[in-house]
């Protein structure tokens, strides 16, 4: 009696140590998913540029796609919002780069909202027959959304320009971005797919042979897809070529007071064109035909500036080449981020006006409100920049130039335009140095690679501070320069009138996966009513 008196005492003494054991245990376990989902997403931003690790955004999804399994709706918005700040908080600081970490912070926000909302949808596809797909196009109706609203889109960290170094390139000839993301997204969701089934083979011992397939698919199928359309990719010249320099004047100092000196911009740009021109003369380099200047490297307006007119008149005379100069100027009161297409004899002959300007850089909407949080905010942009109408593309002597303003790179309805408008070849002018040297710069550049191939099209990048680039219709580039330092890129670039199935389809590709998107969460809506009927009955 006395022996069974102790077991039972040393029982009770040790259940109350074991029961908070336990329940940290299970508050660990419950963390797991989070943090899977959190560090997933950096794992995502890794595969990202400057750095050339494409592929990991293949096990970035695959462990989102674990995360998310199954899960209900409320905890599906969690980890997918996590998987969003994971992903978007490293991304994107380099908004922050001048203007503190408030704005930074408010975009990341905002735009992990649009990915918490793709994770309850993938959740919702993830018990689904051909899973994998349903859960890709999920993905791609998400970035869709984000590339139009709010304040007409955002569509950075669009997971097709983290592929510019990737095998699934030359999908972007195919179906554009849409296309391109979806092979990417596919790929991972399926390599989850392909594990999950394997471990459960090894515990069960069967697997079912549809979904088996179906997994496979999803990994085999893009990466098959990708090597058939290497044969849409090509650099050769159908309509001749013709020899082009881009030209990085530097400016005087990083940051947002650069333009502070707008005359000093300017006459960088004029003398590093005038530098070239003496080269050009002593035989050391080629004479181009066509000469391309960044975005912003005129604020000084040449309409009205005498002096200005002047500078940039000596620089094509001397050059003797048309140059497409990026100027801001004024009309009817309004402000224009404008390229002029500036002739060595006539003088200025046609613009292009940026139409998709960006938001809270070149214009500021709920301006009052804006206001009302910081005024400093609203000192940064005093004047609304007004939006163009129309595509822009320069007659420069036998190319015919589309122009596409930095922050319009990475919407694709403005390339595209311009390569249906007759482009045979496109030019990204640009100023990153509102940014300094953060990875902004090399996201850019990535979007013009993935543009080269999607349209095939030579694509030159004309910098202000930075990284000005060379880029081949097949997404290679063949020149480049360094960060802060004039400098000039002359190359003989084949011009190409060949559109893509991508050019040709436009939003076609887009809209399908949308349509696709939706079909899949019609089908688990409507299989998730069945089954709470069944159970009420």
């Amino acid at each position: 009696m006395t022996v069974t008196a102790t077991s039972v005492d040393e029982s009770d003494q040790l259940e109350p140590r074991s029961a908070p054991a336990s329940r940290w245990a299970a508050r660990l376990r419950r963390l797991v998913p989070a943090a899977a989902a959190a560090l997933s997403g950096v794992l995502l931003y890794v595969s990202f540029p400057p750095r050339t690790l494409w592929w990991l955004a293949l096990p970035a999804f695959a462990v989102f796609g674990w995360v998310l399994r199954g899960r209900g709706w409320k905890a599906a918005l969690g980890l997918g919002y996590l998987f969003g700040l994971g992903f978007l908080l490293p991304l994107l600081v380099w908004t922050g780069v001048e203007v503190g970490p408030g704005p930074w912070l408010a975009l990341v926000a905002i735009e992990a909202i649009f990915i918490a909302l793709v994770g309850v949808g993938i959740a919702a596809v993830s018990k689904l027959p051909g899973a994998p797909v349903w859960a890709a196009a999920v993905w791609i109706a998400g970035e869709a959304a984000r590339a139009r609203a709010p304040f007409n889109g955002f569509p950075w960290g669009k997971i097709a320009f983290g592929q510019a170094d990737g095998v699934f390139l030359p999908l972007a000839a195919v179906g554009g971005t849409p296309v391109l993301g979806f092979a990417v997204v596919l790929c991972g969701f399926g390599l989850y797919d392909v594990v999950r089934l394997l471990v459960e083979r090894r515990g069960t011992g069967a697997v079912r042979r549809p979904a088996a397939v179906v997994a496979l698919l999803s990994v085999v199928v893009p990466v098959a897809g990708a090597l058939a359309a290497r044969g849409l990719v090509s650099d050769k010249a159908e309509d001749g070529t013709v020899t082009v320099a881009a030209i990085q004047g530097n400016v005087p100092r990083a940051g947002l007071d650069f333009n502070a000196q707008r005359r000093a911009v300017l006459d960088y740009h004029a003398r590093e064109t005038e530098r070239l021109a003496a080269e050009v003369k002593a035989g050391k380099v080629a004479k181009p035909d066509i000469v391309l200047w960044p975005e912003n490297s005129s604020d000084v307006d040449p309409y009205t500036d005498a002096e200005a007119a002047a500078t940039i008149e000596k620089a094509a005379k001397a050059i003797d080449a048309p140059i497409s100069v990026g100027a801001v100027v004024e009309r009817g009161g309004k402000l224009y981020n404008e390229q002029i297409l500036w002739d060595p004899v006539k003088g200025p002959t046609d613009t292009y006006d940026k139409r998709q300007i960006q938001p809270f850089g070149e214009y500021l909407p709920l301006r009052s409100l804006v206001g009302a949080i910081n005024k400093n905010w609203t000192s940064m942009v005093r004047q609304d920049f007004s939006r163009g109408s129309k595509p822009g593309v320069f007659q420069m002597a036998n190319a015919k130039v589309g122009l596409v303003t930095c922050y319009e790179a990475a919407f694709d309805w403005a390339v595209r335009s311009e390569v249906t408008d007759g482009a045979q070849l496109i030019s990204v002018p640009s100023n990153n140095a509102t940014f300094d040297r953060s990875e902004m710069t090399y996201q850019q550049l990535a979007m013009s690679r993935v543009r080269a191939v999607e349209h095939s099209r030579t694509v030159t990048v004309p910098v202000t501070s930075g990284v000005s680039a060379i880029i081949m219709p097949d997404g290679r580039i063949t020149q480049r320069t360094g960060m802060f330092v004039p400098a000039s890129l002359v190359q003989k670039v084949p011009l190409r009138s060949t559109e893509t199935p991508a050019t040709l389809m436009g939003t076609l590709p887009e809209l399908v996966l949308v349509l696709l998107a939706a079909g899949g969460l019609g089908w688990a809506i409507s299989t998730g009513l069945r089954g709470r009927r069944a159970g009420g009955a």
